[in-house]
């Protein structure tokens, strides 16, 4: 497991006895997560890590194992689910909190793999979702959807209104099978890349958090 970023040493990490969001506050920490042909110095999570570092946050940004090898062809679903457990629970250990008070997530691919980790059992404190990847381009009858009613974290759901991994419409329509809170963010003629738009993805991000901490 690969991890960069700026979290912060300490012991006893452990999934059980997760800190619930509603008892406020931010976030122990942030771990990120690649899309698919990305690293974890892609440069959105890099804005995202410095915008959560202004408020104190630490973020870890983790490679998943088919990119530590120098692969480029991503691992199978069950494999990268588990890099992001593993992941998750390492930075806990680090911060010395349980998983439940991290907040997970990233880009397309990264992002969909935290929340099918959250789906299947891992405590978390919210899902940070940029750019979900709904169905391949094209397909919108494959939809990567199966895992959605298991989510019961507050969801953030950053996209572009030009993705063609999924229209807003399609998007809002998907996430109404979450059974926890859902909040979309969109970025006005992005694409699935949203390029050049990484501090406004940030900023959403950082706001996000920043909102359910005060509310």
């Amino acid at each position: 497991m690969g991890g960069k970023g700026n979290g912060r040493g300490g012991a006893g990490g452990q999934r059980s006895g997760a800190v619930r969001w509603e008892e406020g506050g931010l976030p122990a920490g942030v771990l990120l997560t690649p899309g698919a042909g990305a690293s974890a110095d892609h440069p959105s999570l890099l804005a995202i890590e410095a915008s959560l570092a202004e408020v104190g946050v630490p973020v870890r940004r983790m490679d998943c194992p088919y990119r530590q090898a120098g692969r480029r062809a991503p691992d199978r679903p069950a494999v990268l689910v588990a890099a992001v457990v593993a992941g998750a629970e390492a930075f806990a250990a680090e911060l010395g909190v349980a998983t439940g008070s991290l907040a997970l997530g990233g880009r397309s691919m990264g992002g969909r793999m935290c929340s099918m980790a959250v789906a299947d059992g891992l405590p978390a404190a919210a899902l940070l979702l940029v750019s979900y990847p709904l169905h391949p381009p094209g397909h919108p009858e494959r939809p990567r959807t199966e895992h959605f009613p298991r989510l019961r974290v507050p969801c953030l759901f950053v996209s572009g209104t030009r993705d063609a991994f999924g229209s807003p419409a399609e998007l809002e329509a998907a996430t109404a099978a979450i059974p926890g809170p859902v909040a979309h963010h969109w970025v006005e003629g992005g694409d699935h890349g949203l390029r050049r738009r990484d501090q406004e993805v940030a900023e959403l991000v950082a706001g996000f958090l920043l909102k359910k901490a005060s509310s």
